[in-house]
């Protein structure tokens, strides 16, 4: 290669960004229909597997994970580049998932759900980060609808597919799927997803990395602990987590305001748009995967439905959430102002909260997909534009790192609602599942073990008086829930109401950067490259047809 060739410009024209785009979207179905498979597959998993009343920890050790490694993603993305960390990100995603399909018990099951938590979450934060890099944020609603359109695709075809799993097949299938969509998914990158590389100026920051992860991980065991009734919130270990929390995250502000290049800088907090934004994803992680991680196993156990048409029954949130996200996209760009969208959303998803908390077992289907309808247009409303929001506040060197902050502190809600609301849930379900087996008549080690081990597929063997009590154990226990959820989704009204509104950039992040040309001058560049290389390629044929043209060539 020639000095002239690796000077080149890597030129953003609109060929490239759908080329690169194509390649995040086969990285976002794998992550996403994961996510939305295992939902109406997990009664069957932990009911075969022995852990019914620790199924809060297949989401929480998921999320878990996710979250402590999106920082991660998003600051060596922006010191090293981002093509590798994705590559890499597909492909332990794709060997765990093949793990968790030959786990043989409970735990090791959730040590592989953990372990594709890491990989999931770079494929969620590096495909945000990338779109920043190569589309300007005035422009980025539009991408961001067809990102929408792929997470409501998969996530109409997850819970179909795992309940197609469980009732014909087996659950094992909802991870063997991964396989084939991981392997297509990492050759798309490998060839599609071409990017600038780079390497770290200033010293990583390991020591954040690891305060951070230690916080993280206090955090959430801290709430599981405080919410098992095994432990309490009056227990000694509850609180040596919490002590842990406190001291990590102490140590982890000293080590940031002293880093080079911390790998959350704390900068973005003196940033009110940032705080505002990244604190309305905060409040809606909490009631968001409280609700999409519980609500098939109420449609299942506690509305009698199988898996397949429970998943089938997710499907008016899908649609709710697809087609909010798509049109506020659409109007965000065409207008360049993004607050109505929050203030609506929250309401909206208020509203849906509000009429969740009322169902019960004799509630009716088509009624409880018009509350996931309107949960799902709520939602819709918001995630996509903080993220935009968070982009288009900060500095174009640190898109990466605002990026996985902000989706970092929803995931932090969105762990904290799966523990907390999880715990509360599944603490009421064991001690209402355990009243309806001793007064059918078992002892105590009986009601345990049934406790432990019910699914779909035994509450169909019971008889009907048993079952009913099942069915109304699951409805008590899942939907006052819901009221917990509320007042932090009027948090995010308030925070909404004092988004400030900025105007977009109309710059990619790479070409802020300048690690890029776009726009007309990179289209025009491309075209001079291309007519240079046939003007190349016109010489060389004629050198070859004319051996003569060819000779001083050969002679110096």
């Amino acid at each position: 290669m020639t000095s002239t060739t690796m000077e080149q410009p890597f030129l953003l024209t609109k060929r490239r960004i759908w080329i690169i785009f194509s390649a995040l979207i086969a990285g976002m179905l794998l992550a996403s229909l994961d996510q939305t498979i295992v939902s109406t597959a997990m009664p069957t998993i932990v009911g075969q597997l022995g852990g019914v009343e620790h199924q809060v920890w297949i989401v929480t050790s998921y999320l878990l994970a996710t979250t402590i490694v999106m920082p991660i993603y998003g600051k060596f993305g922006d010191v090293l580049g981002r093509r590798h960390l994705f590559l890499i990100a597909i492909g332990l995603f794709t060997v765990a998932s093949a793990g968790a399909a030959f786990a043989g018990d409970f735990w090791s099951f959730v040590a592989f759900r953990a372990m594709q938590g890491l990989g999931a979450g770079g494929l969620m934060i590096l495909s945000q980060a990338i779109i920043a890099d190569i589309v300007p944020a005035s422009e980025r609603g539009k991408y961001l609808g067809p990102l929408g359109g792929i997470f409501g695709l998969s996530a109409v075809a997850g819970p179909l597919l795992g309940g197609y799993f469980v009732d014909h097949l087996t659950w094992q299938w909802a991870f063997y799927i991964n396989i084939p969509i991981g392997i297509a998914a990492f050759i798309i990158a490998l060839v599609a997803l071409q990017l600038p590389s780079k390497k770290a100026t200033k010293p990583i920051d390991i020591l954040g990395v690891l305060l951070l992860s230690v916080a993280t991980t206090c955090l959430i065991f801290f709430t599981d602990f405080g919410g098992d009734a095994a432990h309490g919130w009056d227990a000694p270990e509850t609180w040596m987590w919490g002590a842990g929390l406190v001291v990590a995250a102490g140590l982890f502000v000293f080590v940031e305001s002293r880093a080079a290049d911390p790998i959350i800088p704390l900068s973005f907090f003196r940033n009110p748009v940032f705080v505002n934004a990244t604190a309305i994803g905060l409040m809606i992680g909490l009631a968001m995967f409280a609700a999409i991680g519980f609500i098939p196993t109420f449609l299942q156990m506690a509305s009698g439905t199988s898996a397949a048409v429970s998943g089938l029954l997710m499907l008016p949130m899908m649609v709710g959430l697809m087609g909010t996200s798509i049109a506020s996209g659409l109007i965000i760009t065409r207008t360049g102002r993004y607050k109505v969208f929050p203030i609506a959303g929250t309401l909206t998803t208020g509203l849906a909260i509000v009429l969740m908390a009322g169902m019960t077992a004799e509630t009716a289907i088509w009624l409880i997909c018009v509350f996931l309808f309107i949960f799902g247009a709520g939602l819709g409303l918001i995630m996509q534009v903080v993220v935009l929001v968070v982009q288009n506040a900060v500095p174009a060197a640190d898109i990466g790192s605002a990026t996985s902050t902000n989706n970092y502190f929803r995931e932090v809600g969105a762990a904290l609602g799966t523990a907390v609301f999880g715990t509360l849930f599944t603490t009421r379900l064991s001690e209402n599942l355990m009243t309806v087996f001793a007064d059918a008549g078992a002892n105590p080690e009986q009601a345990a073990e049934a406790t432990a081990t019910i699914d779909p597929q035994i509450l169909d063997q019971l008889p009907e008086a048993v079952r009913d009590g099942v069915v109304s154990a699951y409805a008590d226990a899942l939907a006052p829930v819901f009221w917990y959820v509320l007042p932090f989704i009027g948090v995010a009204f308030l925070l909404s109401l004092f988004l400030k509104q900025v105007p977009l950039s109309d710059v990619a992040g790479l070409v802020a950067r300048g690690e890029a040309v776009g726009g007309e001058e990179a289209e025009r560049l491309e075209a001079a490259q291309r007519a240079g290389a046939t003007a190349a390629e016109g010489i060389e044929r004629s050198a070859d047809t004319d051996p003569s043209a060819t000779g001083p060539v050969r002679t110096r």
